[in-house]
């Protein structure tokens, strides 16, 4: 019977941040500053997506990485609390490409565990073949997700007037860029 466990890591860190986002909003609304109420919203709201992602897949019985929810909160906070409010991509002109380097890398790392999960291997299907089919596939899904990941912070920034996109086409042609390299070299 194939389980996701939860990470109890995870969920210290999540709930942890939980806490931070919370004392933050409050804060927020003390001191009238009510810029960055949505984005802390939608940063609670996404540290609780990767345990949302492994209840789903425990239904239909699909295998995610070890510690998949520990590395995906972390990444959800990387991205969002570090690099959105307190504005690590500004600070630091590496941290988008950074993150989504480790995404190319992790993304690939997904697919190969969804894969094994969905494909049963059979006697007709060699194992070089099976493999060839996994890493291109796990490639194309890495990408794929990158891909929306561009789509959602253009969103973000047209409809929550964010700044994700902070230097417009090369941004988004860069971080794609740096997520096939992660992909490719994973």
């Amino acid at each position: 019977l194939m389980i996701n466990k939860k990470s109890k890591y995870a969920i210290v860190i999540a709930i942890l941040f939980e806490l931070i986002l919370v004392g933050t909003i409050i804060f927020s609304l003390v001191s009238k500053q009510k810029t960055n109420l949505f984005l802390l919203l939608g940063t609670m709201f996404c540290i609780l997506i990767p345990f949302i992602i492994t209840y789903i897949t425990n239904k239909i019985k699909l295998l995610l990485p070890t510690n998949f929810q520990y590395y995906a909160v972390i990444f959800i906070i990387l991205a969002l609390y570090f690099g959105e409010f307190l504005k690590f991509y500004t600070i630091f002109w590496w941290w988008d490409l950074f993150l989504h380097f480790t995404f190319g890398c992790y993304g690939v790392i997904i697919f190969i565990h969804l894969l094994k999960g969905i494909i049963q291997k059979t006697n007709s299907i060699s194992i070089r073949r099976f493999a060839i089919f996994s890493v291109i596939s796990a490639f194309c899904f890495s990408i794929s997700l990158g891909t929306l990941w561009e789509i959602a912070e253009f969103l973000s920034d047209y409809f929550l007037k964010t700044n994700t996109v902070n230097g417009g086409l090369e941004d988004t042609a860069t971080d794609l860029m740096v997520k096939v390299i992660g992909a490719f070299i994973t």
